[in-house]
């Protein structure tokens, strides 16, 4: 969200900033060119007036001299000669059919023609007052600025200037460097604003992430701390922390239930179980029905055990400390060997003999006990069971792969869920609770669990423990593994 939410203040700060600079670059480009043809309105105008004079000179000679002491039209040329030298600037004055009275230099003629938008607006009796806009990149445009040379209120000739626009260009753009500039500057400043204004939004919804991911895995006591922010968020954050609570609570209640029940019920069960037995004295040796009764009355008594060792599990803290986990793999293979032989199924290990990883020890070898005990019961006789420990980068595998039937891949799916059974085992002894416990114990200490299929028949528990401690751990919940 942050990587989402910052260029967007971003973009529109910039829009901001862009809106409002550019007019005044606009502005300012305007200005510059506005002062340069006022200038050179103030030039045509004077030079019109000599105009005035040569263009009576042309029409009736005898006349001019006298109204100014000279030849008009040379001095009118001498003037546009030492304007263009000084200035580098193109002057010149036409008839109104575009035919020159005088130019500097001589070969000069009207840019365009007596067809260009200047030249015709002349001819109409107005000034070039608004000229297209010169803008810096535009190096090959010059500007022309024509005034009519009026006369008994009639326009009998027009004052042309052709100017070079370096000079103005090069102003335009130094008066554009400090906007360029303060818009820079503006900028980064609006960046470290958006920043900051995008921290102080997204902190609670940061702290809240990192709460809901605890509690997804596990740590139920996992609260929003108060962390700034917007009013709605920080209000967001306590509703969070009452939800937290109260969900904490139910499953808190539901554990309770399930551990006093469980305890509750053992005492009665074990005084039904020896009556049961009292009751079988009575019978005939060998009565299948008290068989049967007795052996539901210790599968009654093994589940009530494991839904005690789940709800323990669940509600238990880990003691996380660096473990051998090959030492402890090994240890348990040892102490699962005897039961595997008497099966007539042969337990191995494989893998270095020591890595370490970030685990409960107590935890990790309960759950390695029921995995290998399951592993074993499933096994036919001639059968072998490998267990694997796998050192990597961030975790250490421990991979429990046996020669049994295996499972579908639809019963993969739901392997792990509490008192699910395979359809083919229900004459195997079990509640279906074991790999529940495994699946909260791992979860507690921040390892997980998953099942594959085992080439070329078989089934595979991979256990992963982190190596390292980290803040997260990843989900409890334990999926199927590809093979």
């Amino acid at each position: 969200m942050h990587s989402r939410l910052l260029p967007l203040l971003t973009m529109l700060l910039a829009g901001v900033l862009l809106a409002l600079g550019v007019p005044l670059a606009i502005s300012l480009a305007g200005s510059e060119q506005q002062r340069v043809v006022v200038d050179r309105i103030d030039d045509t105008a004077r030079f019109a007036s000599l105009a005035q004079f040569a263009a009576d000179a042309t029409t009736d000679p005898d006349r001019a001299p006298d109204a100014i002491g000279g030849d008009p039209l040379a001095t009118l040329g001498q003037e546009l000669d030492r304007y263009h030298e000084v200035y580098a600037i193109r002057a010149g004055v036409f008839y109104r059919d575009g035919r020159p009275l005088a130019t500097a230099p001589h070969s000069w003629r009207v840019p365009g023609g007596v067809a260009s938008s200047e030249f015709a607006e002349a001819l109409a009796g107005r000034r070039s007052h608004q000229p297209g806009q010169i803008w810096p990149w535009q190096a090959e445009e010059r500007l022309v600025v024509a005034s009519p040379v009026i006369r008994d209120g009639d326009v009998i000739a027009v004052v042309v200037t052709d100017s070079p626009t370096g000079p103005l260009r090069s102003r335009i753009l130094a008066g554009w460097l400090p906007i360029a500039a303060g818009e820079a500057g503006a900028m980064l400043l609006a960046v470290a604003a958006a920043f900051r204004l995008t921290r102080w939004v997204l902190r609670p919804v940061r702290v809240l992430d990192r709460a809901t991911h605890d509690i997804a895995t596990g740590r139920l006591n996992a609260r929003v701390a108060a962390a700034g922010g917007p009013p709605e968020l920080q209000r967001l954050a306590r509703s969070f922390n009452e939800m937290a609570d109260h969900v904490e609570a139910v499953l808190e209640q539901q554990r309770a239930f399930v551990a006093d029940a469980s305890h509750q019920l053992r005492n009665p069960l074990s005084a039904l179980l020896l009556r049961i037995d009292l009751l079988g004295l009575e019978l005939p040796e060998g009565s299948a029905e008290f068989a049967s009764v007795r052996e539901e009355g210790k599968r009654l008594a093994r589940m009530l055990d494991a839904l005690l060792g789940l709800a323990l599990a669940e509600h238990s803290r880990a003691d996380l400390r660096v473990t051998d986990v090959a030492a402890l793999a090994a240890e348990r293979v040892a102490a699962w060997r005897p039961v595997a032989e008497r099966r007539g199924v042969a337990l191995r290990q494989a893998g270095p003999g020591a890595v370490t990883g970030w685990a409960d020890p107590v935890g990790l070898a309960s759950a390695l006990d029921a995995i290998v005990d399951n592993a074993v019961k499933f096994t036919p006789g001639g059968g072998t069971v490998t267990v694997t420990v796998t050192p990597g980068r961030d975790v250490v595998t421990i991979e429990t792969a046996d020669d049994g039937p295996g499972l579908a891949d639809e019963e993969l799916e739901r392997i792990g869920d509490r008192f699910w059974r395979s359809s083919r085992h229900q004459n195997v002894s079990g509640s279906g609770l074991g790999l529940s416990i495994v699946g909260a114990l791992l979860a507690a200490a921040g390892a997980t669990i998953a099942y594959a299929h085992n080439e070329p028949h078989g089934l595979k528990v991979i256990v992963r423990v982190p190596r390292e401690p980290a803040e997260h751990a990843p989900a409890p919940r334990p999926r199927a593994a590809t093979a």
